[in-house]
């Protein structure tokens, strides 16, 4: 006799997969996160040309059928070194964000769970994260501890995590007085099987929303440290090139405009994929 488990999920998939492919724009916006999620894995077949290579004498050429974005003041292809750029903009947002998550998983439950005075004290310490902007903090920390490009992903995921905390704190609120609850308990369940196994699975999906808006953040935070000259020198990024550009934006505006798209699109993309997740996650909210 097969069991009803697989079956239920199986239909709940095809539910979720029917209602995101109704959204449009979530569509869009996955559909640019694949297409950026491939350039950045084959970065080494799809650039054309050496993105470190200086070729002083072709420097600040416009884009053309050979260097199809233009060069930069260093005579470097801007088409291949946004292509590797790529690479480490995926490279940062998700495991920045991946970290964040983690991290506010784990404040959120043991916060929800627990309440009383481990709640105050753990929300207290949330409150003080938020109440101080979030790319100040790893601006900070950057100046303070240097800025390769692993302590940059872990300065993002230290910072970015209260949200997450927020939200599922929350969610476990509510969840630890449905009844479920109060028969795992009576049934002598240790509180680690209650909050992960029982509630945790119940409260998670909005922490999946808010990870694809975080990836976009986290994304965005790495860039402007570029731009400022904080972020690590030794790695392209579009932040990077986007510094640069500053001395010659007035009289090559390919070597600014194509960085700034692409990290334009990237943080949209993630931004439709959040909705996206929202809408087909939590289809009641959105009927309301």
């Amino acid at each position: 006799m097969n069991s009803p488990i697989p079956s239920r999920l199986s239909k709940s998939l095809r539910s979720f997969a029917s209602r995101y492919r109704h959204n449009s724009h979530a569509v869009l916006g996955l559909g640019i996160f694949l297409f950026t999620l491939l350039v950045s894995i084959f970065a080494s077949q799809i650039a054309t040309f050496d993105p470190e290579k200086v070729d002083i004498p072709r420097r600040l050429l416009p884009p053309d059928t050979t260097y199809l974005l233009g060069t930069d003041k260093l005579g470097r292809d801007i088409f291949s070194r946004m292509v590797w750029g790529t690479r480490v903009s995926m490279l940062i947002g998700f495991i920045a964000s991946g970290l964040a998550t983690l991290i506010g998983l784990t404040i959120g439950v043991v916060a929800g769970y627990f309440g009383g005075r481990t709640d105050w004290i753990l929300m207290r310490f949330v409150d003080m994260i938020l109440s101080i902007p979030t790319f100040f903090l790893v601006l900070l920390a950057s100046s303070l501890f240097g800025s390769n490009i692993y302590s940059v992903m872990v300065f993002i995921g230290l910072t970015l995590w209260p949200s997450i905390a927020r939200i599922i704190r929350g969610m476990f609120l509510s969840f630890k007085e449905r009844p479920f609850v109060d028969a795992a308990t009576a049934s002598g369940a240790k509180d680690f099987h209650i909050s992960v196994i029982e509630i945790l699975p119940n409260a998670i999906y909005p922490a999946i929303v808010q990870f694809s808006f975080l990836v976009g953040t986290a994304i965005l935070i790495e860039a402007g440290l570029s731009f400022l000259g904080l972020g690590d020198p030794n790695v392209i990024s579009w932040g990077w090139m986007l510094n640069d550009a500053l001395q010659t934006i007035n009289i090559a505006w390919w070597s600014s405009t194509f960085p700034g798209l692409a990290i334009t699109l990237v943080i949209i993309s993630f931004n439709m994929i959040g909705d996206g997740l929202n809408d087909a996650l939590n289809p009641k909210l959105k009927e309301g």
